[in-house]
């Protein structure tokens, strides 16, 4: 089976491990690092909130994976003084899934569904008087015999998360409070964020090889604190214990991550695009036959950081290799007409 992606932002089982990434998630809005504005618009709806007695507005959250999001339910929660509930939209795949999560919740708890754009219509209908009437009707019995029991619910705020806002139904949408779309990270930030993370693990580490991590982290905090404790085992079993430039280069080299922060499916990717097709334009499904992976996959967790990198354009056409991504890979395309204007 093959290994996880290091530098892919959906999370692996080791980002939940107890004790590691609790651990490092900033647990106050004083703590948290980027989203500037993001954080700036919940501070006020959160200090309004309590100064009311109310539960906050209800949040929407969209970008892509990696960029905090669950971490600011949990730092919403805590600005609140309440709990944070998390679950996702596939795992609400019945009404019942749903009416008992909400039914737990406590006064002014959060409630955060990560993907939720991926919750059964037949679910989401429940959610609408959830949200704005903090109640749940639902029908008992069938036939003749059916009736509608009303259950109150005790005011909550839902804080859905998703990487594809276009795929949620506007009644849905329109429900939210506060909606706000995620940005990838700058250098100083990610820099910001390894060096608290370097000091919470008790890792020895200096700034130019935190600034290093920071550069292959592809904008995305997960992958930064991936890439931060995979270089700090490298550095405990064959290194002298501290994270330098030759743990980080020795580190990176051994998990296939290079100076842009690509690693090998996004450079085999691009081979393929080259050498196969000759640089593009070609069909996705086509690439995804070639390279035996998921379109999704591609689509989702490749294209993105080469699309933002300058390797890659989309056409109608299809997917074209720029001339940049044909030296990033050793390789000359023979189409270059394609990219004159």
């Amino acid at each position: 089976m093959a290994r996880e992606r290091l530098v892919s932002a959906e999370a692996h089982e080791e980002d939940a491990e107890q004790g590691v990434a609790p651990a490092l998630r900033p647990r106050r809005l004083g703590e948290y690092v980027g989203q500037t504005d993001l954080v700036e618009r919940v501070r006020i709806a959160v200090q309004a909130a309590k100064e009311r007695g109310e539960p906050m507005d209800h949040v929407l959250l969209h970008g892509p994976p990696g960029l905090g999001k669950t971490t600011l339910a949990h730092v919403i929660a805590a600005e609140m003084g309440t709990r944070a509930v998390v679950t996702s939209g596939p795992v609400l795949s019945k009404a019942g899934d749903l009416v008992g999560t909400l039914t737990r919740l406590g006064l002014g708890d959060v409630l955060f569904i990560d993907e939720i754009h991926r919750l059964p219509a037949a679910v989401e209908e429940y959610i609408y008087p959830a949200m704005e009437e903090y109640r749940v009707d639902f029908t008992v019995d069938q036939g003749m015999h059916a009736r509608m029991v009303t259950l109150p619910l005790k005011p909550f705020t839902l804080i859905g998360a998703t990487t594809r806002a276009g795929l949620l139904t506007q009644a849905l949408r329109s429900r939210f409070g506060l909606s706000h779309h995620l940005d990838f990270y700058g250098q100083e930030e990610l820099e910001r964020i390894l060096c608290r993370a370097a000091g919470l693990l008790g890792v020895e580490a200096d700034e130019r090889s935190l600034a290093t991590l920071a550069e292959r982290s592809r904008g995305t905090p997960r992958v930064a604190l991936r890439l931060l404790r995979r270089v700090r085992d490298w550095a405990q079993v064959k290194g002298r214990g501290k994270v330098d430039d030759g743990a980080v280069a020795a580190g990176l080299a051994l998990e296939g991550v290079d100076e842009h922060g690509l690693d090998e499916l996004d450079r085999k990717y691009m081979r393929t695009l080259a050498r196969t097709y000759r640089g593009g334009p070609v069909g996705l499904e086509t690439l995804a036959a070639t390279l035996s992976e998921d379109s999704d996959t591609l689509e989702d967790l490749v294209e993105p950081y080469l699309l933002r990198k300058g390797f890659l354009a989309r056409t109608r056409q299809g997917r074209r290799l720029t001339a940049e991504g044909a030296n990033k890979v050793g390789e000359k395309l023979l189409n270059t007409d394609l990219f004159e204007s």
